[in-house]
This record gives structure tokens, C-alpha cells and sequence, in this order.
């Protein structure tokens, strides 16, 4: 009877280790997300293509998930359902704050010095201007998802700058659109006198064709300040293993084909760190849209 516990025993052990082995062995899949800045139906199609290219370069599987709004990409990451992200500057700045040792890797070639665009519908009057255009007072404005850097934050950053009031004392009615696309759909279409948009977006739209410029037209660029970025999780070497992040940042700076980087649109990556978007956490912190 003894010996029979024992031989029973012993191949318990066996099989849990087993088992034990096989989870181990059982690959994690690397995922990521993007702001919803555009029509999500688009970046599904573009970012999937993206997933491709990490898993093809680093040797695992990597998945792409949409996320909904700004805030569902910043509480994705925070609750480690992703653990690389495509932020703005505003949303990176959100996640990394909520997640010590999270760490911006990479950014756009254009993003140290990124811009946004006022446009306005025909019917407005304005026009062109080289400085802030003062002639928007009054009408009805509406600005893009409420956590993105270029649909909101600058803009309400120098909206206040140039006249010392908030959007709300500004205009006569503020809308939020959710994302840049919906924010030109908006105005294009009369529904809203003005607006501010991601420059990227404008010029995209206007290659395909989705502009009517007798319609809507831009009345301001902004001056630069910084804006998207990659940023991933400090706890990813745990998981794949030392000297991840790393690899996971070349990968990103050596990805080369054009269709890959119109997902974005970016031209090409270059390095990136925290210290860069400083400007966008004392902006945040400035006008109320984070807690000091």
C-alpha cells in the first residue's frame, strides 16, 4: 500500500512539473495599442500590418488591440493589457505617470516640433493669418477627443495665451469631436464654425481627397511643441527577457518601409526620453488638465 502512494506520488510530481514547465515554455504575447486619432476602421488595417513587422524583427508574437477612446489607451497600459503604446504627448505623459519605470523610446522625426491647425468653414470670413487668429471669438469651436495634445491640449493652451480666458468665456458654444478626422468632418460640413486638428491628419485627408477647401480652410499654424511617441512598460524585460526594451526600440527605429510608416504618418523614428515632454506635463498641470 505504501509503495503504491509512493509510484503515486511521484507521478504527480512528474506530471505537475510537467505542467509547470509547459506554461513556462507557453510564449506571452507582446501587445500594443494606438490613440484612436483617426477612423478606426483605418488604423485596425494599418496597425495591423505593424504587428507583422515587431513579431517578423523580434521573434515573438505581437498583437495590435484597438482601443476606443485617449483615456481606454492610457488605462489599457496602465492595467498592463498592453504593454507598448502609440501616445500623444498628452496621453504618453498620462500613462507614464501612472506607471513607474514606463519609458518613452522613440518618436516621429516630426514630432519634437509637431503643430497644430485652426481651420474654418467658408462661411466664417477668415482667412490665412501668420499670427493667432483673433477673429474666431465668439463663434462655435470644437476641438478633438478631450486627451489629445494637438485637437486639445495646445490648442486651449494658446487659445488662452492670446485672449487669457478659457475656451468656455472664448466661444460661443465648444465641442468635443472625439478625433481629428471628425473634427474637419465637422467643420467642413458648417456644424461647427472652427476648430483645431492634428496638422498630419489635415494634410492626409487633403492627399485623399477628403478636403473641399472652397468649404474649410486653415486660418493658423501653431508654433511647434512636442507630441506622439512610443512609450512601453520598465516591466517588459521581466517577461522577454533582458535588454527587451532595447530591442523592441531598434526595432522601431529601423523600420523602413513606406507603408509601414504611412500607418503613422511618420517618415521615419528617431530616439526619444521622458524629459522631451516635460513642456506637455507643465502645460497639463498649467491649465488644470493634471493635478500638480
Amino acid at each position: 500500500m505504501l509503495k503504491r502512494l509512493m509510484i503515486l506520488a511521484l507521478s504527480l510530481a512528474v506530471i505537475c512539473g510537467a505542467s509547470s514547465v509547459l506554461a513556462q515554455e507557453k510564449p506571452k504575447t507582446f501587445t500594443f495599442t494606438a490613440i484612436p486619432d483617426q477612423d478606426t476602421t483605418r488604423l485596425q488595417k494599418r496597425f495591423g500590418k505593424v504587428a507583422q513587422y515587431l513579431s517578423d524583427t523580434l521573434g515573438i508574437e505581437v498583437n495590435y488591440i484597438p482601443v476606443k477612446s485617449y483615456s481606454a489607451s492610457v488605462a489599457a497600459f496602465k492595467n498592463n493589457e498592453v504593454q507598448l503604446a502609440w501616445f500623444g504627448g498628452l496621453s504618453g505623459v498620462q500613462a507614464r505617470l501612472a506607471v513607474p519605470g514606463a519609458a518613452a523610446i522613440a518618436q516621429g522625426e516630426e514630432d519634437p516640433d509637431f503643430v497644430t491647425y485652426f481651420i474654418a468653414h467658408s462661411s466664417t470670413g477668415l482667412t490665412p493669418s501668420a499670427g493667432f487668429p483673433h477673429g474666431i471669438e465668439g463663434m462655435t469651436f470644437t476641438f478633438g477627443s478631450k486627451g489629445s495634445t494637438s485637437g486639445r491640449l495646445m490648442p486651449e493652451f494658446f487659445i488662452r495665451a492670446a485672449l487669457g480666458k478659457a475656451p468656455r468665456d472664448v466661444f460661443r458654444r465648444v465641442g468635443f469631436s472625439g478625433d481629428h478626422s471628425k473634427t474637419l468632418a465637422l467643420v467642413q460640413s458648417g456644424s461647427y464654425q472652427a476648430g483645431a486638428l492634428n496638422y498630419k491628419v489635415w494634410e492626409n485627408e487633403v492627399k485623399a481627397g477628403k478636403v473641399d477647401e472652397s468649404k474649410v480652410q486653415v486660418i493658423w499654424r501653431t508654433p511647434g511643441y512636442p507630441d506622439y511617441n512610443w512609450t512601453i512598460r520598465g516591466d517588459v524585460d521581466k517577461t522577454w527577457g533582458a535588454g527587451f526594451i532595447g530591442k523592441v526600440q531598434q526595432a522601431l527605429l529601423e523600420m523602413k518601409d513606406p507603408e509601414l510608416l504611412a500607418s503613422f504618418p511618420r517618415k521615419r523614428f528617431i530616439k526619444a526620453d521622458n524629459s522631451m515632454y516635460q513642456p506637455i506635463l507643465d502645460t497639463a498641470r498649467d491649465i488644470g488638465i493634471l493635478q500638480k
